[in-house]
């Protein structure tokens, strides 16, 4: 019988948060983002942070919005978190986070909440903190303001291919493209320009004071295998560390060899593993 009770935290509780979210500062980036922005208040987070353990000793916390997101979620908090989400309707379009908490989560919830779209339980995490020894890419270079045009379609095509749906789909990509829009204004999103077209791009999705994570890494097809992506990654670590944030992070599905190997000559070490649930 569970003895901790699953409750919804507030302001007061930011600071109990925040250490935590310390603790686990590359799995936890994406909540620890939301947390520093808008704090714990739902109506202005666009989401709830549920949290595990006495008000003077929380354990675990784990983020309920566009994604299911559990940060430091042992056995006992995973079970507690199952136990009162089982009753909800999902709502997120994904979980995500350390594997052993996703699967654990998934595994009690698939009853109610399945059938998953697909299941990557084997992501890993990935982290620098030292400049590439690689050379950088010098036609790699923030977007600009006037160039959102030329990326988006570039965009589509990566989540598209990484996701497996179109972000075009819901409402016509109207949310996406504001997405990379403020991306591009905030000085997160990279390309390589040939020809006005993008042969290479990323993003820096998520930045707290700890790390910044980079995501949404793609090159062109017909640029493939010309060897463009270690020098064009390197480009993107060095601005990231030199401008943004200490430590730089990313995750990978587990069967993408070339990708790691990429990040690998970027100076990447492991950090983990994260597993995603994709509904």
């Amino acid at each position: 019988m569970l003895t901790v009770p699953v409750r919804q935290l507030g302001e007061s509780e930011r600071r109990s948060v925040e250490r935590l979210l310390d603790l686990d500062p590359y799995a936890g980036a994406q909540v620890a983002e939301r947390v520093a922005a808008r704090g714990l208040a739902w109506w202005r987070a666009e989401g709830r942070i549920l949290g595990y353990g006495g008000r003077r000793n929380l354990e675990s916390i784990c983020w309920l919005g566009g994604n299911l997101t559990p940060v430091l979620a042992t056995e006992p908090a995973v079970a507690a978190y199952a136990d009162l989400l089982v009753g909800e309707e999902r709502l997120c379009s994904s979980i995500v986070g350390r594997a052993d908490a996703v699967l654990g989560l998934w595994e009690r919830l698939r009853e109610h909440w399945g059938p998953a779209r697909d299941v990557r339980a084997n992501q890993p995490l990935l982290a620098a903190d030292t400049l590439p020894d690689v050379p950088p890419d010098p036609e790699v270079r923030r977007v600009r303001s006037g160039e959102v045009d030329r990326l988006f379609p570039a965009a589509v095509a990566m989540y598209t291919e990484e996701v497996g749906v179109s972000p075009l789909a819901e409402d016509g990509g109207r949310g996406y493209r504001r997405r990379v829009t403020d991306l591009v204004r905030a000085g997160r999103a990279y390309a390589r320009f040939v020809d006005g077209k993008v042969v290479f791009k990323a993003e820096l999705a998520v930045v707290t004071r700890r790390t910044a994570q980079i995501q949404g890494v793609w090159v062109a097809p017909e640029w493939r295998g010309r060897g463009i992506a270690t020098a064009a990654m390197a480009a993107v670590v060095r601005d990231a560390l030199v401008r943004v944030a200490p430590t730089v992070s990313l995750y990978v599905n587990d069967f993408n060899l070339p990708a790691r190997r990429v990040y690998a000559r970027c100076g990447f070490r492991p950090v983990g593993t994260l597993a995603t649930v994709l509904f």
